[in-house]
């Protein structure tokens, strides 16, 4: 009974998903959902690259947190279009929560919208939001066992981003065990290593995430 449940929710939330991603497309809308740990440097890393593209494109973001607004408040900083979510202890995004928020949002007037989920390794693999790219935002100070721990996410990413790459001289984490251990569950994803407090390989990441907008290559038509 619990195994039909979980079904049921992930099916209904992948109809869901399906109608947000109808939305995005018929707007035009390139949409990246940004997943990570905690503490990870993902608003960060955000807020610069809003910063670098943000004569490029439109752009707005989707703030999930569960209580607080912390986020959104330094988003709004970039003068960027926020939508706050709070899950109320719930552990990840789901595409009713994107749809509810994205009725706040005029998509006639975006290029480029940013969702930014909930901190966890767990819960949002599984859920479709409607997205175009899966971005996995990996610090140096987590240690190198995240891979193997948390297998589906990073099978499911289109992208992984090692950030925190200038504290790698004072922390035990081996950059070519990251690179073999995704090789064998996501042998093709691109990897960028940087430092999003610094800055130092940001712009790379950028000018990849510029190509793929201005192309419109939707990785989720290779994951279907």
């Amino acid at each position: 009974m619990k195994i039909i449940l979980k079904r049921d929710i992930l099916e209904a939330n992948t109809a869901e998903a399906e109608g947000n991603r109808r939305a995005f497309r018929e707007h035009g809308v390139f949409v990246v959902n940004l997943m990570s740990s905690p503490g990870s440097g993902k608003t960060t890393l955000l807020e610069k690259t809003l910063e670098r593209l943000g004569k490029s494109f439109r752009m707005a973001v989707i703030e999930g947190d569960l209580y607080t607004s912390h986020d959104a408040e330094r988003i709004e900083g970039r003068g960027v279009p926020v939508v706050q979510i709070n899950t109320e202890g719930g552990c990840h995004l789901d595409a009713r929560m994107v749809a509810a928020a994205m009725a706040e949002l005029d998509l006639a007037r975006l290029d480029l919208l940013f969702i930014e989920n909930v901190g966890n390794l767990v819960c949002p693999a599984a859920f479709d939001l409607g997205e175009d790219l899966k971005v996995i935002i990996l610090s140096t100070t987590e240690g190198n066992d995240k891979v193997v721990k948390y297998p589906i996410m990073f099978r499911d990413a289109d992208v992984v981003i090692l950030n925190k790459a200038d504290l790698l001289p004072h922390v035990d984490f081996d950059v070519d065990v990251l690179r073999r251990d995704l090789g064998e569950i996501n042998p093709e994803i691109p990897v960028f290593t940087m430092s999003a407090k610094t800055g130092s390989g940001v712009e790379a990441w950028c000018r990849w995430l510029e190509g793929v907008v201005r192309r419109g290559d939707r990785a989720v038509e290779n994951r279907k």
